[in-house]
This record gives structure tokens, C-alpha cells and sequence, in this order.
């Protein structure tokens, strides 16, 4: 009886370890699909949001070689017209179907390249500011706040700013160092375009200055290094590829405004013989004549402008990366 009652304990426990395992295979194999199953889902996943990046980064070079394509199909009766020498004609003149760029593209260069000039200072020094020496409190938040809002501004209304508020401070300056007193020209637009770029510079800055591995610095602090030998010797060369992006990016910045160096450049056709003189820039020129344009060839010319400032971005963007690259290695 014993050992009648011994095997039938043993055989229910076989059967329950039995059940036991085949239990725990299908629950094993249950999970073995679905990890299938979750692998298939996440490479289709995957697949899909790499095609839509494909997708979307090839509309947007098709959409800059279709903007470029465009000012090209729309600037050929100018191109035909005039030529070559439409870069470096001197005179602008409508009326006589004479036109030249150079003024134009002589003060767009100027204007843009002194408010880079100008704005370097103010960027590099609001972004060790706000990168470097305070990161946190009430202060810094509130000058990131001002720095962000000067971004924000419409240009229309730093150009109001500029006719009430800077013409006048300029040609007080221009009376006091024996200059014609105009007050609009290229060097007021140049200290308007470089307010305007400060913001773009310097948040890419901070950014960068925050990005500096910790241990660097203390490693320079430890060796006796001061707080201005940290920043030449550790900071700025860690993140001197990203300083001169910022610099690109104001640059481009510059390049394209137009309706804030409408308002003070002096809109005049004539070369610029000095910074304070009265000037024009291609996009402001685009802007004041683009709907007094009675004639095919005068519109293909302004389109043709258009295409010159276009030209003109690349080339810049071009250099600066070429540059940017030399400054990394």
C-alpha cells in the first residue's frame, strides 16, 4: 500500500512538473513572439521615420534648387539684356533701361559686414556672461529674456526706432567730426543691422560656453589659472567652431534684412563714397521698386538682383563653412 501510494505521489508530481514546464515554454514562447513581433514593429518603425527624413530633407533641396531655378527662369530677359557687366555697372537708371548692381551689392557688402563688426563685441560678451560667469538668477534670466526679445522685434519697428531715435544721435556725430549731417546712410543701417544680430550670435555662444566639459575648467583652476585665462586658454578654443557659426548665422542675418535698412540707409542709387553716406542695398532696392517695375526688362532686372543676393548667401555660407572647418582642425 505504501509503495502503491509512493508512485502515485510521484507520478501527480511528474504530471504537475510536466505541466509545470509546458507551462513555462508556452509562456516562454509566448514572450519569444512578441519580442518578435515588438523587434518587427520597431524596424518598421524605423524604416518609416528614416524615409520621411529622406523625404523631407530632399524637398528641401528640391525647394532651394527650385527657388534658384526660378529667380534664374524669371532674371533671363535681364541676363540677356545687359549682361555681364550688370555685376559691375555703376548706374541704375529705369528710365533708360540702364541697370547696374554694384552700388547695390557694394552697399549690401558694407552695411553688413561693419554691423558684424560691430555686433561681435556685444554677442561674444553677453554669451561669457550668460555662459560663463552667471548661469543662474534673476539677472541673467532677465538679460536671456531682453537678448531673446530683441530677437522677436519686427524690423519695422527697429526702423521706426532708428528714424526717431538714432538718426539724430548720428548726425550730431557726423556734425562733430566734420561730416555731412544726414544722418541716414550706411553706417546708421549698420548700427541697426547689428542690434538686430546680436541675439543670434550670442544665444549660440551661451550655448556653446555651457557645453564645456566641467572637468577642463577645473583642471585649469587647479593648475593657478585665472578666470580670463580659463575663458582665452579653455573656453573660447573648445568652442571657437561654434562661435563662428553663430558669426555666419548673423552674418545671413544681416544679408537678408530689408525693411529696417530701408527706412535709414538714404535709398539713393548713387556709390557710397564713405560709411556715412547715403546708400542702398539689394534687398531694399527689391522692396522700393518691385512694384514700380512698368516694364518686362526692369522686373527681369530686379529678379536678376534677387538672384545676385541669392548667389551672394551661398557664396558667404561656402566660405564661412570652409572656414568654420579650418578653425575646428
Amino acid at each position: 500500500m505504501e509503495t502503491t501510494a509512493n508512485n502515485d505521489l510521484i507520478t501527480r508530481s511528474e504530471n504537475i512538473l510536466e505541466r509545470v514546464i509546458t507551462s513555462t515554454k508556452i509562456r516562454d514562447a509566448v514572450k519569444g513572439i512578441k519580442r518578435i513581433r515588438r523587434s518587427h514593429r520597431q524596424i518598421r518603425a524605423e524604416n518609416v521615420f528614416r524615409r520621411t527624413l529622406t523625404i523631407v530633407g530632399l524637398v528641401t533641396v528640391l525647394l532651394v534648387m527650385g527657388i534658384m531655378l526660378t529667380l534664374i527662369v524669371q532674371s533671363t530677359l535681364s541676363i540677356k539684356t545687359t549682361g555681364i557687366s550688370y555685376l559691375w555697372g555703376k548706374t541704375w537708371d529705369p528710365v533708360r533701361d540702364i541697370f547696374g548692381a554694384y552700388p547695390f551689392l557694394l552697399g549690401t557688402l558694407l552695411t553688413s559686414f561693419l554691423a558684424l563688426f560691430i555686433s561681435i563685441p556685444f554677442s561674444f560678451a553677453v554669451a561669457i556672461f550668460l555662459g560663463e560667469y552667471y548661469p543662474k538668477g534673476w539677472l541673467p534670466n532677465l538679460l536671456k529674456n531682453t537678448v531673446e526679445l530683441i530677437a522677436a522685434v519686427p524690423s519695422v519697428i527697429y526702423g521706426f526706432w532708428g528714424l526717431a531715435v538714432l538718426v539724430p544721435i548720428v548726425r550730431s556725430f557726423e556734425s562733430s567730426i566734420g561730416v555731412d549731417p544726414v544722418g541716414l546712410g550706411i553706417f546708421t543701417s549698420s548700427l541697426i543691422l547689428a542690434i538686430m544680430v546680436i541675439p543670434y550670435a550670442a544665444s549660440l555662444g551661451q550655448s556653446m560656453i555651457k557645453m564645456v566639459p566641467a572637468n577642463l575648467k577645473e583642471a585649469a583652476y587647479s593648475l593657478g589659472a585665472t578666470r580670463w585665462e580659463v575663458i582665452r586658454s579653455v573656453i573660447i578654443p573648445y568652442t571657437k567652431s561654434g562661435l563662428f557659426a553663430g558669426i555666419l548665422l548673423s552674418l545671413g542675418r544681416a544679408l537678408g534684412e530689408t525693411m529696417a535698412v530701408t527706412m535709414v540707409i538714404g535709398n539713393t542709387s548713387l556709390i557710397p563714397k564713405s560709411i556715412f553716406a547715403p546708400g542702398n542695398t539689394m534687398a531694399s532696392v527689391i522692396a522700393n521698386e518691385f512694384t514700380e517695375a512698368d516694364h518686362p526688362v526692369y522686373l527681369s532686372a530686379l529678379i536678376e538682383l534677387g538672384l545676385v543676393l541669392f548667389l551672394v548667401t551661398v557664396v558667404i555660407n561656402m566660405i564661412g563653412k570652409r572656414l568654420t572647418k579650418q578653425f575646428t582642425n
